[in-house]
């Protein structure tokens, strides 16, 4: 039946794929199956406009919670009735699973926008809880997880011991990064940058590339210090500090269009941040 579903959305037939997914799943709950796959279309199918969407994603997410398909799925249900903080948070979530998802930095970009023009300034205060997902349940894939309707994907799970050697990986990453820390706080640049470096080789974290950024620029290596807030604006596209980081880099690159740009962006988030208008008023001096 989910075979034949498959089918029928390829073609397009979206409302016969939706019945044969819907009789799949009775089947399942009738033989006491527990398969963890989600039997609904797409995200980008014209299937998640209807306000019943998200239902199946709910039951795929609690047979496999933080699965990157499920919460894709609900996030785009969300996403078309516009109850657009619950679909950021979905979005938002699956990023913590598999940080490589491009659907869900445009996801999360989407929403940010549309949060921002219905709640103003402050919209981040309205939002929901955000889930924090544990180390067992992200991935760390090589390539990304976004993939067409129907493509095979990773288990949401890793076996036993690839989730020990990840959760190590990550503990060592952090001792790093705090080891990194502890560098910058005596002036030591360059030795705190081996240890942020030492750690994104475990687990690219968002926090160690903008505490990278910061090493860069105190060495005035300012192409790596932007590099680097690049990739942190990947995981994270509205990072306050990888934003102003980054303006100084381009500052000093003397790309001031593209460092204004950053401040201004950083100013949606922030419009009070001094340090950001300070830097736009030397910005426009220059």
């Amino acid at each position: 039946l989910r075979r034949a579903g498959n089918e029928e959305f390829r073609r397009g037939q979206y409302g016969p794929a939706a019945e044969l997914y819907s009789r799949a799943l009775a089947q399942l709950e009738a033989t006491g199956g527990g398969a963890g796959r989600t039997l609904s279309p797409g995200p980008s199918s014209p299937g998640a406009r209807c306000s019943r969407r998200s239902l199946p994603s709910r039951s795929a997410l609690e047979l496999v919670p933080f699965g990157i398909k499920p919460l894709l799925r609900r996030a785009a249900a969300y996403e078309a009735l516009e109850r657009y903080s619950l679909a950021y948070v979905d979005y938002k979530t699956a990023l913590q699973v598999d940080c490589s998802v491009q659907a869900a930095h445009d996801g999360v970009n989407r929403m940010t926008k549309a949060l921002l023009e219905k709640d103003g300034v402050n919209w981040r205060q309205k939002l929901p809880p955000i889930p924090t997902v544990p180390v067992s349940s992200q991935m760390r894939w090589s390539t990304p997880s976004a993939q067409a309707p129907g493509a095979n994907t990773p288990p949401a799970t890793a076996p036993q011991g690839e989730r020990d050697e990840t959760a190590a990986g990550v503990e060592r990453a952090r001792k790093l990064k705090e080891e990194g820390n502890e560098f910058v706080k005596k002036g030591n640049h360059k030795k705190a940058l081996e240890k942020y470096s030492e750690s994104l080789k475990l687990n690219k974290e968002c926090a160690t590339y903008t505490n990278r950024a910061l090493c860069y620029l105190n060495l005035k290596q300012y192409k790596e210090a932007a590099q680097d807030c690049t990739e942190a604006l990947k995981l994270d596209p509205e990072n306050v500090k990888a934003l102003y980081r980054r303006a100084q880099a381009l500052k000093e690159l003397k790309d001031y269009k593209s460092s204004i740009a950053d401040i201004k962006s950083l100013l949606k988030t922030e419009p009070k941040n001094t340090a950001a208008l300070r830097l736009l008023q030397e910005l426009n001096r220059a």
